[in-house]
């Protein structure tokens, strides 16, 4: 058995019409299902990814709308960073950024690869990273986007954790899931312990966790603008089966299996708090609907379907049918 990488990450929003705005629009990923929290109907899940919604590419949220804001802290995933195909894209990056007003900081070196850190709208952290002279997997640019194919964003980079005890999580990451130690970094953050860099499969920055030490801060109270939990991904069902048997093993509460639909899921938290999700590659998001379709309408899985009235009773309507190019 072995983690092929990050599958996805899910995050909170307060706002699902902005939330669609700004990572179509000013980010140029594409809505790939617009579905329902499967624990609560009465809110949107979206799934952004690339083109085709390779695993890896996956970014979700959670719309909460009454969600107060993130008090950022410890225990917590406290950065999600992006991919890019070059240098140069974080150029274009940094000047979109500056004429749509979105809060960015400087290109900076992050683990030998250039970097760009931003907030969304609801102060998300982000950042954008360049995968030059890298031989990770990529994904399909998205042809209707705003957002030149060159410069567009291609996946998932490396979860950023941020924990009180970084021993645990280690463990966690590497005698449970098989995560391997990389290297390390400097922390922006004077007198703090270096950030350690765990990879799984192939290795690459889609498949990387850094993990930081901080005994400086509280805890984080999640809300909107922070993220609920992070993916790996596993093969399919027959290998996730097998994680489940070697999870058990161990003292951590988990979930079981979880039919997903578009996927098959296991949830457990770390000891540091920190909810990790392993998930198969399929059977994907063309499950329930046509490729050049999607995130076009609301999905349900076929267990949701019967209560379709119900569901979208309960649910703001919002518009998501992008003009085709």
């Amino acid at each position: 058995m072995e983690l092929k990488g990050i599958h996805h990450v899910s995050a909170i929003t307060a706002n699902a019409a902005g939330n669609f705005e700004f990572y179509t629009k000013t980010l140029g990923m594409r809505l790939i299902k617009k579905t329902v929290n499967q624990d609560d109907v009465s809110v949107y899940h979206l799934f952004y990814g690339d083109e085709i919604g390779t695993p890896g590419t996956e970014l979700t949220f959670f719309e909460l709308p009454r969600a107060a804001r993130t008090h950022e802290g410890n225990n917590s995933i406290s950065e999600i960073s992006l991919r890019t195909a070059s240098d140069a894209a974080l150029e274009y990056w940094k000047k979109r950024f500056q004429e749509e007003n979105v809060e960015h900081g400087e290109i900076e070196i992050r683990y030998n690869r250039k970097a760009l850190p931003f907030r969304d709208f609801e102060g998300q952290r982000l950042v954008l990273i360049s995968e030059e002279n890298e031989n990770g997997e990529s994904g399909t640019p998205w042809k209707n986007s705003p957002v030149p194919a060159e410069f567009s964003i291609l996946g998932l980079g490396p979860v950023s954790l941020t924990v009180p005890e970084l021993e645990p999580t280690h463990k966690v990451l590497t005698d449970l899931l098989g995560f391997r130690r990389e290297g390390s970094y400097l922390s922006k953050n004077h007198g703090q312990s270096e950030i350690i860099v765990y990879a799984a499969g192939k290795g690459g920055p889609g498949t990387e966790i850094h993990l930081e030490e901080r005994k400086d801060l509280q805890r984080e109270r999640l809300g909107r603008g922070g993220v609920h939990h992070v993916a790996f991904r596993t093969a399919d069902q027959a290998e996730l089966q097998e994680w489940i048997k070697k999870i058990e093993n161990t003292k951590f509460i988990n979930s079981g299996l979880v039919d997903r639909y578009y996927f098959k899921s296991l949830y457990f938290r770390e000891p540091n708090g920190i909810l990790f999700e392993l998930a198969t590659d399929g059977p994907g998001f063309t499950a329930d609907e046509d490729l050049s379709q999607l995130g076009e309408s609301l999905a349900l899985p076929p267990f949701l379907e019967p209560r379709r009235s119900e569901i979208e009773g309960k649910l703001k309507p919002l518009e998501t049918k992008v003009k085709k190019q």
